[in-house]
């Protein structure tokens, strides 16, 4: 989880292969009208951004494995994981909060191409996180070592983590 620009793709894809698990980038679910909408640079509002929720959360239900998986979603708010956790598969829910500053995250979106979420969308979603609360299974990591270091760190508390998860 974490804002446009926080590394996702890249963390959750390197993590399904260090783990033989499936990653999901949630961006593939969000309707024709929420791609054209970010692509004009107008945020996403809570109604927007509902229907791709549930289709994430749908897709989740359904996944009969390999496990772990993982998905790249945003997941800004407490109530968007708090759908996630209400799903087939709730209480395996874990969340990895990708934290960065907004200068170090502004950076690396004006650095990338070909993506519908515009640099000038990043203050918003900032103004939506609601970063993960003591009562929330998962972790936040700081984004400015490398992916690598990421990777490792995230694998190092999931290992730890295995029965219970806590966040830190």
């Amino acid at each position: 989880m974490g804002v446009c620009g926080c590394g996702k793709t890249t963390i959750g894809a390197m993590l399904a292969k260090k783990t033989r698990g499936i990653f999901i980038d949630g961006d593939q679910f969000h309707p024709e009208q929420n791609v054209a909408k970010m692509s004009a640079g107008l945020p996403l509002d809570d109604d927007d951004r509902k229907d791709w929720l549930v289709a994430i959360r749908t897709t989740a239900d359904k996944h009969p494995g390999p496990w772990p998986l993982l998905i790249g979603c945003s997941s800004l708010k407490r109530k968007y994981r708090n759908l996630f956790r209400r799903g087939k598969h709730g209480a395996r829910f874990c969340f990895i909060h990708l934290s960065g500053s907004p200068s170090l995250i502004q950076e690396r979106m004006e650095q990338r191409s070909g993506h519908f979420m515009k640099a000038g969308m990043l203050d918003s979603q900032f103004a939506d996180l609601e970063t993960l609360a003591v009562d929330e299974a998962g972790l936040t990591v700081d984004i400015t070592p490398s992916p690598e270091e990421i990777v490792e760190k995230i694998l190092a508390w999931l290992a730890d983590n295995s029965s219970t998860t806590t966040n830190s």
